[in-house]
């Protein structure tokens, strides 16, 4: 093999994100409670960011004294240093000898001995440290635990408890198992002998909740019939042999094969939707998602509608002076590299935050500018959108406004939102007025609840009806729909009685 090294000369383009622009994206797309995590972190990790007391009150003395300070600095400043920017390539030396300046015009007791938060953030800290704590749920008990806990009050052999107890770790979410006795014996690694097996397997299927220790959904809804059951015997049929056929609606096939009339298949089949075929489930503890609103709109007595941001949760950060300081005090150059590098990190943190809740609040404007008739009237008056339109009229990219709105939550007078629910697509009707998907799925849903149960609409005919009220659509998209709605199909939706 023979290699040959040679030289060549391209051209490409590539396109590299700065740091501070990566962040300045990252931070827009946290909703308000993750921009809350990302500041006590940073809070934590640099020193030169200390936060502002927001109840802090200065007398018109100190007001005046400031605005003399300032005044005094501005004076001195030439005109083309312009504002503070970040410049990597020259370590922004005229910036921090500016900010070195401002820090001589403070007073000496205003310094601080690093990133120390107000005595009011603390209070706030321990209220929310404390209000977490006194409203975390209790351990709920677990499905495994409490069918072991149970299984132990049966007086039976070691070997059947044993094995009993293997069964129940292999229980799924649902209560059942997934494979017969014969493979979870080869799997259990230990003798047991088949009458020991099924002897565990029998004493779990008499736990509660009912129904556990299935090995189908047939089986696992048979535990459950009782004496109580005014129809068990036909239950137990139309589990054992016609449960497909229920599913379907089928009913007057059932009739057909079983003889009973349509009453008793409908009177048992109201039964069985009393059964539960995953009697695991109510032990799996879904902790509900707690949500912050970034953002809320205000109606006034004029009808006019206002945006504000809802920043309780996120501090004023500011850099300390005391570290600003140390900037010209500090002889050592690695330290004082250190504190230039801090203080740029919290620059470029404080502006990302800046620019995030002004994008954030123009974008919700805009948003309302154009959804006045949902905030007026309801859901049902919502207008189709897309996000361009809403980027050109705020004046930003399209992804700008993605992620502006992900997952971001706004209060309004009718309820709790997410930004992205404004948005949608939808068609025109024969008027020539611009409707939403979800007015069409609204209007769906009443067609369906209004029609005859004993002659429930078709999809051809639920889309005759939208017609008849304006909304030309295909029967592919009625289907589409109806289908995402969780609604049936005609013949399920079928009452035979």
């Amino acid at each position: 093999m023979r290699i040959n090294l040679q030289q060549s000369m391209k051209m490409s383009q590539q396109m590299k994100l700065a740091p501070r622009m990566i962040q300045s994206m990252e931070i827009l797309q946290l909703p308000v409670m993750a921009l809350q995590e990302r500041v006590d972190q940073e809070l934590a990790e640099n020193v030169t960011l200390e936060v502002e007391d927001r109840d802090r009150t200065v007398s018109e003395t100190e007001e005046k004294a400031e605005r003399e300070r300032a005044k005094d600095e501005n004076e001195r400043s030439e005109s083309e240093k312009g504002p503070m920017e970040v410049d990597n390539d020259d370590g922004n030396a005229d910036d921090f000898e500016r900010l070195v300046d401002m820090a001589e015009s403070w007073p000496e007791d205003n310094y601080t001995s690093g990133s120390k938060p107000s005595s009011n953030r603390v209070a706030e800290a321990g209220d929310r440290a404390f209000d977490a704590m006194a409203n975390a749920p209790a351990r709920t008990q677990s499905l495994h635990d409490s069918l072991v806990e149970q299984f132990g009050y049966f007086d039976t052999t070691p070997e059947v408890r044993a094995f009993g107890t293997y069964l129940i770790q292999n229980l799924d979410e649902d209560g059942r198992l997934q494979s017969g006795l014969p493979d979870l014996m080869s799997a259990y690694g230990r003798a047991v002998t088949y009458e020991d097996a099924e002897r565990a397997l029998s004493l779990i299927q008499k736990l509660d909740p009912p129904g556990v220790g299935a090995r189908s959904v047939q089986e696992c809804l048979l535990l459950q019939l009782n004496d109580e059951l005014e129809y068990r015997e036909e239950l137990e049929v139309l589990i054992s042999r016609h449960l497909e056929d229920l599913a379907a609606n089928r009913l007057p096939a059932i009739q057909r094969k079983t003889g009973y009339d349509l009453e008793t298949i409908t009177a048992a089949a109201e039964e069985l939707s009393h059964l539960n075929p995953h009697p695991g489930r109510e032990f799996r503890s879904v902790p509900a998602q707690a949500v912050t609103p970034d953002l809320a709109v205000d109606r006034d007595d004029d009808g006019n509608y206002s945006v504000r941001l809802l920043d309780e949760y996120t501090p004023n950060l500011r850099i300390s002076k005391y570290y600003i300081k140390q900037l010209r005090n500090n002889p050592d150059a690695a330290t004082k590299e250190y504190i230039k590098k801090k203080i740029e990190g919290a620059q470029w943190l404080i502006e990302s935050i800046e620019q995030r809740n002004q994008t954030v609040k123009k974008v919700t404007e805009a948003i309302v500018e154009h959804q006045r008739d949902f905030l007026d009237k309801g859901p049902e008056h919502i207008h189709p959108l897309k996000m361009e339109e809403i980027a050109e009229k705020v004046g930003v990219h399209v992804t700008t406004v993605s992620r502006a709105v992900s997952d971001k939550w706004v209060q309004t007078p009718r309820g709790l939102f997410p930004l992205r629910q404004f948005f949608g697509g939808g068609t025109t009707t024969e008027d020539g007025e611009d409707v939403s998907w979800n007015q069409i799925r609204l209007k769906l849903k009443a067609i369906i609840e209004g029609e005859d149960k004993k002659k429930p609409l078709s999809d051809d005919a639920l889309v005759e009806a939208l017609k008849e009220d304006g909304y030309n659509l295909a029967r592919r998209t009625v289907t589409k729909y109806r289908k995402k709605m969780g609604i049936p199909s005609s013949r399920q939706r079928r009452e035979y009685v």
